[in-house]
């Protein structure tokens, strides 16, 4: 009996420390996205409603995700956000466009996470967005945020970017996916301090599929 009663209590005090690591990512989520939603240029009282409702489902969605991921990443809890080493520079540059383009016509497919290089002002930084066009025609897709990329990596909507930037589709790998879920940046010296994914990044890196790198 005494067992029983010792082995009851640990299970409840595990399920309150869950519960607490819980509310602690939740916490840090929605602080972050009100802090972001407060700063957003939109003047749509209708938009921001639209994103305020569906807040609650998101963040609870991605904390859940956090706490029981299988991702070959740490979790900050205080921050809501994932944690590793970062690389000396920024990977996936050295991958071939040839190997690229193979990668994308043979394994591309809508709703797929795929990891876009930007470079601004000498800073760099790995962004996560996803298919939602696939243009076998044309050998190229479009991304949902950052528009089109021929498969081979190159930025097909150069021209609408400016004379400062530089944008690229990167070949999915561990390393890159890694970078872009950690937001990792760098600038000429080197590492520079992550940056705060946003919420629909953070959704995102919950789909990455880590064990099906080709």
């Amino acid at each position: 009996m005494r067992d029983l009663m010792s082995q009851q209590q640990v299970d409840i005090f595990a399920d309150d420390g869950q519960m607490l690591r819980f509310a602690e990512l939740c916490n840090a989520l929605y602080e972050r996205e009100l802090l972001t939603l407060a700063n957003a240029s939109t003047s749509s009282a209708e938009r921001l409603k639209r994103r305020l409702s569906g807040l609650s489902y998101h963040i609870k969605r991605a904390a859940e995700y956090l706490l029981h991921h299988n991702a070959p990443l740490q979790v900050d809890i205080h921050n809501g956000s994932w944690q590793a080493k970062q690389a000396a520079n920024c990977p996936g540059l050295k991958d071939g466009s040839e190997k690229t383009r193979e990668w994308f016509q043979r394994y591309a497919k809508m709703g797929m996470p795929v990891v876009i290089y930007k470079q601004e002002l000498g800073e760099s930084a790995l962004l996560l967005d996803s298919i939602d066009r696939i243009d076998t025609d044309n050998d190229r897709v479009h991304v949902n945020q950052y528009g089109w990329f021929y498969m081979d990596g190159r930025d097909a909507d150069s021209e609408k970017r400016g004379p400062h930037s530089e944008y690229r589709l990167l070949k999915p790998s561990k390393s890159v996916f890694t970078g872009a879920c950690c937001g990792h940046c760098w600038n000429h010296r080197g590492r520079t301090s992550p940056r705060a994914l946003s919420l629909r990044e953070l959704l995102l890196s919950t789909t990455v599929n880590w064990k099906n790198f080709r």
